[in-house]
């Protein structure tokens, strides 16, 4: 099925990208229990067709005072590869044979989009170069053969796998709601450590007593706001005055008044963990302090902080018992110190636990929350041509409003094969016409390619400013850019991820509007893996062919071997 049967003449080669996903795991037959246990008792292999070619183009540098490209020939290929390929997205002998004028954002000029030159190949060795500024190339970059570029989207994970090594989020509820441990690890950026979780309300004193044989023994449950408020549970210290180093909203400690002695012993703070996920207790139950230490979760769960206390009130839910978990710290006990990734999955191995990452659970929980919330309509007359803009409020972000951008009817063919573009923001490229990036070239193609098909979408996701570092810290990183770093680098130096965008928001705008799948127009192959991950399939990848300039030249190649962005001799940009 075609993305328009249109055609489209603005000089991109067509690339397929298939649906990534790898086997399922299976769950073990049988289990030996664990101390404090309750219990006794597809999609296959990522592929992607590998089209010919349709066209591939020469050099074009935005530093030379003539930006003309050379007119290639007219392919008369008549194989059925060839075919595929002309079928796959647009009409190839169009776009092949045809140079487009295409204005420059605010700069009163014009570029020539290339056309066909024959495709030139080199080793690793030979260069790590995508082109110079001067208008010519003095070492062309690597071009991945279509075996390379299937390979990089087939090594993108899905979403709805579990990082490897760990298990599923499903198969940690299943175990949550069955009154059984399981071991959380968080980020590498963060903690770095995992916990016991449980099911408060399905504590045992065998259970805790487990817990605090194999962790520091400070036992923490973990709780919702409005039972914190209910049972008159008040701040250890005011928010702003808290300097812990995760901001972890720590409570007044308590006891359970009745059936307990002196609160310390495994049964007593078995009894204080059930009473206060028991939601008939109340605040009087309690003696303050105690040897229990209630948490304040925060509201909207790990989608809002991805801590092991928002963690815990998330499976807890999800797990369809009461909203407030068991947890503590695991510790080694021959060191005394926090045990690691590694150490940590010995431990879940030897006592047949079930171990996940908050990363997954924050990935599973987006996929299935609400985040986004349709805000209103307009026709939008561009200098592209007109499209018709949506505006959606984004819920789990503070309220941060995305556009998508739509031309035709993009829920025909049951809204499948949707020409798209997932646009991160970027105030300096988009608005300012900066030279250090493509984001600017990239949008102004991408909404021309939609005048030209006919029917497509871009979506807009504004909070994507330096790869979701911000703008400040986009800033910083340009600074340190200046000073010798790469642009991954200067985020890892400022304590910020290389890249922390999330496209669960705009995968729900695309749901929304009625888009089941999409031709995507991306280098990047995290881009297909997120959106399947969220539900939309990813029929085909379209590359984004722009200029290369001396400004964006490093920016560009740490992309590409640095990120596993896809960019070669004829999509260099």
């Amino acid at each position: 099925m075609s993305c328009s049967s249109r055609g489209l003449t603005l000089g991109a080669s067509v690339g397929a990208a298939g649906v990534c996903s790898g086997p399922l795991r299976s769950p073990p037959a049988s289990r030996r229990p664990t101390p404090g246990g309750r219990h006794s008792s597809s999609r296959g292999s990522c592929s992607r067709a590998a089209l010919s070619k349709a066209a591939t183009f020469g050099s074009l540098s935005i530093g030379s005072s003539s930006l003309a490209g050379s007119k290639g020939k007219k392919s008369t290929s008549s194989s059925p590869t060839a075919a595929a390929a002309a079928a796959c997205c647009y009409n190839s002998q169009r776009y092949q044979t045809t140079t487009l004028t295409t204005p420059v954002r605010g700069r009163g000029r014009t570029q020539v989009a290339r056309t066909a030159a024959s495709q030139q190949t080199t080793s690793e060795e030979d260069t790590n170069e995508l082109s110079n500024g001067n208008g010519s190339s003095s070492s062309p970059s690597t071009s991945p053969s279509e075996e390379e570029e299937a390979a990089a989207f087939s090594q993108t994970r899905n979403l709805d796998e579990p990082t490897e090594g760990f298990d599923a989020i499903e198969e940690c509820i299943a175990e949550i709601a069955d009154g059984r441990f399981v071991v959380v690890l968080d980020d590498e950026d963060r903690e770095n450590e995992g916990d016991l979780i449980m099911a408060a309300e399905l504590c045992t004193t065998e259970q805790m007593a487990f817990l605090v044989n194999n962790t520091s023994g400070l036992a923490c449950v973990a709780m919702c706001p409005d039972e914190c408020d209910r049972l008159r549970l008040p701040l250890m210290v005011a928010s702003q005055e808290n300097d812990e180093s995760m901001s972890t909203a720590f409570t007044t400690t308590v006891d359970l008044r009745q059936g307990t002695t002196t609160g310390i012993s495994a049964s007593d703070r078995a009894a204080t963990t059930r009473a206060l996920a028991n939601p008939n207790s109340i605040p009087e139950d309690f003696a303050r302090p105690g040897h229990i230490l209630p948490l304040r979760a925060r509201r909207g769960g790990v989608l809002k902080r991805p801590g092991h206390t928002e963690a815990a009130v998330d499976l807890t839910k999800l797990a369809k018992c009461s909203a407030a978990g068991l947890i503590c710290e695991i510790i080694d006990r021959d060191t005394g110190l926090c045990m690691k990734r590694d150490a940590l999955l010995a431990f879940a191995k030897e006592n047949n636990l079930k171990v996940c990452t908050i990363a997954d659970l924050v990935r599973y929980q987006r996929k299935r929350a609400n985040l986004i919330a349709h805000v209103a309509t307009a026709n939008l007359p561009t200098k592209f041509g007109e499209f018709v803009s949506h505006t959606f409020r984004d819920l789990e972000n503070d309220g941060i409003e995305h556009v998508a951008i739509v031309k035709g009817d993009i829920t025909s063919e049951n809204g499948a094969h949707v020409l798209c573009r997932v646009h991160s923001e970027c105030l300096t490229g988009d608005i300012f016409g900066s030279l250090r990036c493509d984001c600017g070239p990239q949008l102004d193609l991408a909404l021309e390619r939609l005048q030209e098909t006919g029917r497509g979408v871009v979506i807009y996701l504004r909070g994507h400013e330096g790869r979701g570092i911000g703008l400040g810290a986009k800033i910083k990183a340009y600074q340190l850019q200046d000073e010798g770093m790469d642009t991954v680098d200067a985020n890892l130096h400022q304590g910020l991820p290389a890249d922390a965008r999330d496209y669960g928001a705009g995968a729900q705008m695309l749901a929304n509007l009625g888009v089941t799948s999409v031709c995507l127009m991306t280098n990047n192959p995290e881009k297909t893996t997120a959106l399947s991950g969220y539900g939309i399939e990813v029929s085909d990848r379209v590359p984004m062919v722009t200029l290369v300039n001396p400004f964006n030249k490093k920016y560009l190649e740490t992309k590409r071997r640095r990120m596993g962005h896809i960019y070669s001799s004829e999509n260099n940009s």
